[in-house]
């Protein structure tokens, strides 16, 4: 046969193979999947399981910034090279201490962002917990972008089991009905949804304030960060001998204000007291290589800080699919 006919076979052979080739399956072509994963990443600091839990993504608006006129020209042609230099995340953090669940700054809600924030609680549900389970929220301070997850639009408690912690001067000022009657109106709507969100835990009878160092939760120690608020404040959780900071709103657009720590935000009360503070935390956190919290670097928000001549570099963690170990080492 294949004396006879070589041509035939030939031609029959290169017919079959390009069936496996280009057969029906090959002609349809995979579907795009365009879902990202959870947005939880968790990491463990002594006995303690600190969840980074994803809210949502913004781009900080150059007009925000206050630098020097130097600073911000460099800034805005950076920028017009990398349209996203400005991108920033938001964040809350639960941390799990075998005892208690404590959730540190509860993300947007609906209160701010347009519907590009928001998904903090769909992040806790990814990670395996609920809202129900949250016992203690601690917050930084009083900005929409860090509480309004605490509480839905008609007024529900979305963790209605938790106590919730925050400075006194900080509830103080937003919750003050005096204080807001004499604010600009263009800051008018700061005080709307900071008494509106915690109208219903102070109802309930859970919403605490504190004005000094006194304890909360054990192993946390109460860091005041004066300027960006009036009670802005940090917490630090150790853990046998290691340490984690959730630092609140000390850094905001992380490609400038690590560069140049004096360049502040419009939404800083205090713009000398909020340069101040960043300028001392910074060196001390780069010279005892703390383990970061902060709630607008780039997702899962979590690192160190290294110092890079006049300012300093971020150093995020490195992800490990092991939760519970540090990354194995390079070195032979």
């Amino acid at each position: 046969m294949l004396k006879r006919n070589p041509l035939h076979f030939a031609a029959a052979l290169m017919a079959v193979l390009a069936s496996f080739v280009a057969g029906p399956a090959a002609l349809d072509a995979a579907p795009q999947h365009h879902d990202q994963v959870p947005g939880f990443y968790r990491v463990k600091v002594g006995d303690l399981e600190v969840t980074a839990l994803f809210d949502g993504h913004m781009v900080f608006d150059l007009h925000w910034l206050n630098g020097t006129k130097a600073t911000m020209d460099g800034v805005a042609e950076a920028l017009h090279e990398d349209p996203h230099m400005l991108d920033v995340s938001d964040e809350g953090f639960l941390v799990n201490t075998g005892r208690q669940l404590v959730l540190v700054d509860a993300g947007a809600g609906s209160w701010w962002g347009g519907g590009a924030l928001g998904r903090l609680v769909g992040s806790l549900r990814s990670a395996g917990y609920t809202p129900e389970e949250v016992d203690i929220v601690l917050l930084t301070h009083l900005h929409s972008d860090h509480v309004g997850g605490l509480t839905t639009q008609d007024g529900k408690r979305v963790f209605p089991n938790a106590e919730v912690y925050v400075a006194k001067a900080e509830s103080s000022f937003w919750l003050s009905p005096e204080i807001a009657a004499k604010a600009p109106k263009d800051a008018q709507p700061f005080f709307e949804s900071a008494q509106a969100i915690a109208a219903p835990y102070i109802k309930a009878g859970k919403w605490h304030t504190f004005s000094g160092s006194e304890p909360i939760v054990d192993g946390v120690q109460i860091v005041p960060l004066p300027g960006h608020t009036p009670g802005h404040t940090g917490y630090e959780f150790s853990s046998k001998g290691q340490k984690v900071l959730f630092w609140g709103d000390v850094v905001h657009a992380q490609r400038v204000q690590l560069p140049h720590p004096e360049v502040t935000v419009v939404f800083d009360i205090g713009q000398t007291a909020a340069a101040a503070t960043r300028n001392q935390l910074l060196a001390e956190l780069a010279r005892e290589d703390v383990l970061i919290a902060g709630p607008h670097m780039p997702f899962p928000a979590l690192g160190h800080l290294r110092k890079e001549g006049s300012g300093y570099s971020w150093v995020p963690v490195i992800f490990n699919d092991r939760w519970d170990e540090r990354a194995p080492s390079t070195q032979k």
